[in-house]
């Protein structure tokens, strides 16, 4: 069965070339000309990836991110690759912190838009994978933070907290190799299957978002700790 897509974009003549490509590629694709169709197409038929303009006619893409995230439960984690027309890199490090897992600057290939959605719905399966092998336990637990494989939840003190598909897949990744040291480049890695053209800071601007669900203080983390002109290390004891 081909998993559904939901193109949030303004541009029709845009949007109906890229559809029929994504189609030819296996997926569904329902289309929304505006952030309030596309927020109520979302509630009625929620979608494997969201696919979201940064410039609207009603709203910007970063105010449907937001409300995205602020839908609570399955449709909070709903993966959003974020297009944008702006070259200044800030606008997409504000994508990534409000809530996107990816971006793409246009004008773009419609075949690395597929490559960026199959790579990040690649990414559920793999940990789903990984979560079926016979040494993984179906749940993480390090002092108060929980962190379920399987329903890809994580709650801190038996409250859930709100992270994107690609922000559980980073905690995951370091979680499950707590103790050890890793570059950005082995996050990434261990993350997305492959290595990608990717922002520099990307990984940084998650983490930081990581951080402030799950530390008391994201200013002085004791979770997940940054070796400095290194990567990152989960710290094995917490609480």
């Amino acid at each position: 069965m081909s998993q559904q897509l939901l193109m949030i974009e303004d541009d029709a003549r845009l949007a109906n070339m890229v559809s029929e490509y994504l189609r030819q590629g296996g997926f569904e694709v329902a289309h929304a000309l505006d952030g309030a169709s596309g927020l109520a197409a979302l509630q009625q038929s929620p979608p494997a990836l969201v696919v979201l303009d940064l410039m609207l006619p009603d709203m910007d893409g970063l105010e449907i991110c937001r409300r995205i995230r602020a839908l609570g439960g399955s449709l909070a984690r709903t993966p959003i690759l974020m297009l944008t027309a702006k070259g200044d890199p800030m606008d997409r490090v504000i994508g990534l912190e409000v809530g996107a897992d990816d971006y793409l600057a246009k004008p773009f290939e419609p075949r690395e838009l597929l490559a960026r959605i199959r790579a990040i719905l690649r990414r559920s399966a793999e940990v789903a994978s990984t979560s079926d092998s016979d040494e993984a336990q179906p749940i993480l637990r390090f002092g108060s933070l929980d962190i379920d494989r399987d329903a890809r939840i994580v709650s801190l003190a038996g409250k859930e907290v709100d992270l994107t598909s690609y922000q559980f897949d980073l905690l995951l990744a370091v979680a499950e190799r707590a103790g050890r040291v890793l570059t950005r480049d082995q996050i990434m890695e261990a993350v997305r299957g492959r290595e990608l053209e990717a922002f520099d800071r990307s990984i940084d601007v998650h983490m930081g978002r990581i951080r402030a669900a799950i530390e008391v203080d994201a200013k002085d983390p004791k979770r997940i700790l940054t070796v400095r002109g290194v990567g990152y290390v989960f710290a094995k004891q917490q609480d």
